[in-house]
């Protein structure tokens, strides 16, 4: 009889181990994914906020678009960058009205677009001099 009563017992124990032991694997299995939430957040966060300090247009602006379709083509050298336009009007939730120079107006993404820095640009010359390697 006592064998018995010791045996209900181990059982008893054993299932409540086994019990913790499963919610602890299963602790342990949602540990990463709440990282990775966390680590998402925080990306985004920090490309929120760069996009909008670096996006900033008004009425007048100079700005490049981007052409996204030439990377279709095999012109390593030829730039996506076309322009500049004028920018007529900002829209909400980042859309931009832009004018070409034949007075053409049209809608596009601002993530598309990027100021245009005119000015002059200087041809300075670097003179390098070469001599004749010393040999002995």
């Amino acid at each position: 009889m006592w064998t018995l009563k010791t045996a209900n017992l181990d059982l008893k124990t054993g299932g409540e181990a086994r019990f913790l032991q499963i919610h602890e694997l299963e602790e342990l299995r949602q540990h990463p994914y709440d990282n990775s939430v966390l680590y998402k957040e925080r990306t985004k966060r920090l490309h929120d906020k760069r996009m909008e300090d670096h996006k900033q247009f008004q009425a007048g602006d100079l700005v490049l678009l981007y052409n996204s379709r030439l990377r279709l083509f095999p012109w390593k050298l030829h730039s996506r960058w076309t322009g500049p336009y004028t920018v007529k009007e900002v829209f909400p939730y980042g859309t931009v009205a832009i004018e070409n120079a034949d007075g053409v107006i049209f809608k596009v993404n601002g993530h598309r677009l990027k100021l245009y820095v005119a000015g002059p640009i200087e041809s300075a010359v670097e003179v390098i001099e070469l001599h004749a390697p010393h040999t002995s």
